[in-house]
This record gives structure tokens, sequence and C-alpha cells, in this order.
């Protein structure tokens, strides 16, 4: 864990899809206009949500994969090309955020808590995201695949967004639905609580996070138990 520092505050990192909203409407909604004008079959939202979880080319990816279609990496970057044009268009047509996340995040911040988002998103569509629900000015950094040279699982995008936002990385717990996230935060050195109901292709609590909870009103007591044991 890095040394903590005496004058950067605790902060709480956010995943964003399956984590602070339900977006995998518009996800698969994409991914199935583009399987459609491929000659696929569309794919139920319910089997296509253990797709989410490592960006939009592992999305698109694992929904040809199975179809029985494996991509050349011509057609794989020309595919993800549309589905970045597509889904830029249509961002909030159906996602909105959990139960809970407003509440959550005023008592983390009414404790001191500076708060982050670390996604696999494009930087720039979560933003808009963000502002399409209403919770963008909550923030102090919202980093994306391409912020950074590398991104999750690579430990060094949550590092990064971690110090972009001004927060204590020895006071620092990450927060996310998937085995990326939970990878990412133990490569890092920093705790991670999962959420259940998120995008994943194994239950979260088999992935060994430090804490899980099914519902945001749970937050606050898991994120400051991890602090406090952190700090201690």
């Amino acid at each position: 864990m890095p040394a903590a520092s005496t004058t950067r505050p605790p902060i709480a990192v956010f995943d964003l899809d399956g984590t602070l909203a339900e977006t995998a409407g518009d996800l698969i909604g994409t991914l199935n206009v583009l399987m459609t004008r491929e000659g696929l079959p569309e794919l139920p939202l319910s089997q296509a949500r253990g797709l989410i979880g490592a960006g939009a080319k592992a999305l698109i990816r694992r929904g040809f994969e199975a179809e029985g279609r494996a991509l050349s990496p011509e057609d794989h970057d020309r595919l993800f090309e549309a589905f970045i044009a597509h889904y830029g268009e249509h961002l909030d047509d159906t996602s909105h955020l959990y139960p809970g996340v407003v509440e959550s995040l005023d008592a983390l911040e009414a404790e001191g808590f500076r708060l982050a988002v670390c996604t696999n998103k494009y930087e720039g569509q979560s933003v808009e995201l963000l502002r399409l629900l209403g919770i963008d000015h909550r923030f102090a950094a919202i980093c994306g695949r391409d912020t950074f040279p590398c991104f999750k699982p690579d430990p060094r995008h949550l590092t990064g967004t971690i110090e972009r936002a001004g927060g204590d990385p020895a006071r620092a717990v990450m927060v996310g639905d998937s085995r990326t996230d939970i990878d990412t935060a133990k490569a890092a050195g920093i705790p991670v609580v999962a959420v259940t109901f998120g995008y994943t292709d194994r239950p979260v609590t088999e992935l060994g996070p430090d804490r899980v909870i099914a519902h945001f009103s749970e937050l606050f007591a898991a994120v400051r138990s991890l602090v406090s044991a952190e700090a201690a």
C-alpha cells in the first residue's frame, strides 16, 4: 500500500457500468445493432449482461463469439468504431443510477471523502453519461479507457485516477462489480468493495473482494470500515 499522506483526503473510486449505473440496456442495445448489421441474431439482455465489464472492445468480441463468429483484427476495429459512434448517441436511452447512489455519495462527502470514477468506458462518454445522470460534478476525476496509456486491470489506471483526484492512496477504496475491478484493486494494493447487482460472469463473492454489498445503503459502512482498517 502506498504511503499515507497527511494532507490528502480519503477517496472512494467507483467503476461506472454496473456499479453506479444500470447501463446494460443501452450497451447491449448497441451491440445488437451491430449484430443485426452483420446478419447475426440479437442477444437477449438477460444472457448478455455477463458480457459487460471489460470495455466495449471486449463486449463486441464476447458478443460475436457467443454467436460463433470470431472477428479478425480489422473487423474488430471496424465494429468498435461503429459501436462508439452509435452508443454515443444512445448513452441514456434506458440507463439510470442504482437506488441509493446519490445518498451514498452524500454520506461519503460528508465524512470528508473525495470521489472519483475509474472506468473502461472512454472518458468523454463517461463524463457525458454522468452529466446526463446528474452526478458528474460529484467527482474530482472521471478517468476512462483513454485517459492514461493503460486501463483496468492495469493497476496504474486506478492509482492514476487517485492521483488525478488528489486523494490519499493509503486511504483509498475501489467500488466495482466485476473481476476486472477486483483484480485492478488487488494489484494496486487497495481494498475493494464489490456490488452484487452489476455485470459479472461469476458471482463476485467468489472473486475475493474485501467487502460485498447488495445495495448502496450498505456502502458507507463498508467503505468506512476499510479506510479505518487501512489507516490503523
